[in-house]
Protein backbone atom coordinates (compact mmCIF):
# COMPACT_ATOMS: atom_id res chain seq x y z
CA UNK A 1 0.00 0.00 0.00
CA UNK A 2 1.31 3.47 -0.76
CA UNK A 3 2.31 5.57 2.37
CA UNK A 4 3.15 9.27 1.24
CA UNK A 5 6.89 9.62 2.73
CA UNK A 6 7.44 12.08 5.55
CA UNK A 7 10.64 13.96 4.18
CA UNK A 8 12.98 13.51 0.79
CA UNK A 9 15.75 11.38 2.83
CA UNK A 10 12.76 9.03 3.31
CA UNK A 11 11.37 9.21 -0.19
CA UNK A 12 14.62 8.99 -2.03
CA UNK A 13 14.86 5.21 0.18
CA UNK A 14 12.26 4.26 0.00
CA UNK A 15 12.54 4.49 -4.15
CA UNK A 16 16.16 2.62 -3.91
CA UNK A 17 14.78 -0.22 -1.81
CA UNK A 18 11.70 -0.55 -4.23
CA UNK A 19 13.91 -0.76 -6.94
CA UNK A 20 12.14 2.44 -8.58
CA UNK A 21 14.86 5.05 -8.79
CA UNK A 22 16.02 5.33 -11.80
CA UNK A 23 12.01 5.70 -12.97
CA UNK A 24 11.63 8.22 -10.47
CA UNK A 25 14.95 10.30 -11.98
CA UNK A 26 13.18 9.49 -15.62
CA UNK A 27 9.79 10.87 -14.49
CA UNK A 28 11.59 13.95 -12.96
CA UNK A 29 13.27 14.54 -16.40
CA UNK A 30 10.25 13.90 -18.24
CA UNK A 31 7.79 16.60 -16.14
CA UNK A 32 10.76 19.19 -16.02
CA UNK A 33 11.04 18.65 -20.21
CA UNK A 34 7.27 18.81 -20.66
CA UNK A 35 7.48 22.24 -18.70
CA UNK A 36 10.14 23.74 -21.04
CA UNK A 37 12.42 23.63 -17.97
CA UNK A 38 14.76 20.68 -18.93
CA UNK A 39 17.36 19.45 -16.75
CA UNK A 40 20.35 17.29 -17.43
CA UNK A 41 20.19 14.94 -14.69
CA UNK A 42 22.09 11.74 -15.56
CA UNK A 43 19.81 8.37 -14.85
CA UNK A 44 22.58 7.34 -12.34
CA UNK A 45 22.66 10.39 -10.45
CA UNK A 46 23.34 9.30 -6.21
CA UNK A 47 19.77 10.66 -4.43
CA UNK A 48 21.64 12.99 -2.03
CA UNK A 49 22.74 14.70 -5.61
CA UNK A 50 19.67 14.55 -7.20
CA UNK A 51 17.99 16.33 -3.53
CA UNK A 52 20.85 19.08 -4.13
CA UNK A 53 20.42 19.97 -8.06
CA UNK A 54 16.07 19.75 -7.48
CA UNK A 55 16.46 22.18 -4.59
CA UNK A 56 19.44 24.58 -6.96
CA UNK A 57 17.15 24.17 -9.56
CA UNK A 58 13.61 25.24 -7.80
CA UNK A 59 15.18 27.74 -6.36
CA UNK A 60 16.84 29.39 -9.56
CA UNK A 61 13.13 29.35 -10.97
CA UNK A 62 11.53 30.92 -7.70
CA UNK A 63 14.08 33.78 -7.90
CA UNK A 64 14.26 34.83 -11.71
CA UNK A 65 11.68 32.15 -13.70
CA UNK A 66 8.62 32.44 -11.19
CA UNK A 67 5.71 32.02 -14.17
CA UNK A 68 7.64 28.57 -15.55
CA UNK A 69 8.22 27.90 -11.73
CA UNK A 70 4.48 27.82 -12.01
CA UNK A 71 3.49 26.10 -14.91
CA UNK A 72 6.44 23.23 -13.67
CA UNK A 73 4.30 22.91 -10.31
CA UNK A 74 1.08 22.51 -12.74
CA UNK A 75 2.62 19.91 -15.06
CA UNK A 76 3.81 18.10 -12.47
CA UNK A 77 0.34 18.17 -10.52
CA UNK A 78 1.60 19.38 -7.24
CA UNK A 79 -1.53 20.09 -4.92
CA UNK A 80 -2.00 23.50 -4.63
CA UNK A 81 -3.59 23.70 -1.14
CA UNK A 82 -0.13 22.07 -0.11
CA UNK A 83 2.15 25.03 -1.85
CA UNK A 84 -0.29 27.48 -0.35
CA UNK A 85 0.58 25.98 3.26
CA UNK A 86 3.94 26.36 2.40
CA UNK A 87 5.88 29.35 4.06
CA UNK A 88 7.39 31.74 1.48
CA UNK A 89 9.53 34.10 3.34
CA UNK A 90 12.47 32.32 2.90
CA UNK A 91 13.16 31.97 -0.08
CA UNK A 92 15.59 28.97 0.05
CA UNK A 93 14.12 27.14 2.64
CA UNK A 94 10.84 27.58 0.60
CA UNK A 95 12.79 26.02 -2.55
CA UNK A 96 13.36 22.91 -0.29
CA UNK A 97 9.77 22.37 0.83
CA UNK A 98 8.90 22.67 -3.01
CA UNK A 99 11.20 20.32 -4.25
CA UNK A 100 10.31 17.66 -1.69
CA UNK A 101 6.32 18.58 -2.63
CA UNK A 102 8.15 17.42 -6.04
CA UNK A 103 9.38 14.75 -4.81
CA UNK A 104 6.19 13.21 -3.44
CA UNK A 105 4.19 13.73 -6.40
CA UNK A 106 6.62 12.15 -8.88
CA UNK A 107 7.41 9.52 -6.52
CA UNK A 108 3.41 9.03 -6.28
CA UNK A 109 3.17 8.78 -9.84
CA UNK A 110 5.86 6.02 -10.40
CA UNK A 111 4.60 4.12 -7.52
CA UNK A 112 1.09 3.72 -8.40
CA UNK A 113 2.06 3.12 -12.07
CA UNK A 114 4.15 0.41 -11.11
CA UNK A 115 1.80 -1.31 -8.40
CA UNK A 116 -1.12 -0.96 -11.01
CA UNK A 117 0.35 -2.39 -14.17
Amino acid sequence: MYVAPLNTDHLLSEAEKENLYLKLVAQIIKDFNLANEGVDFPLNISPNQLKIELHEKIYRMIQYKFAEYLNLLYIIDVPENEIKQLDGSDIVELAGQVSFLILKREWQKVWFRNYYQ
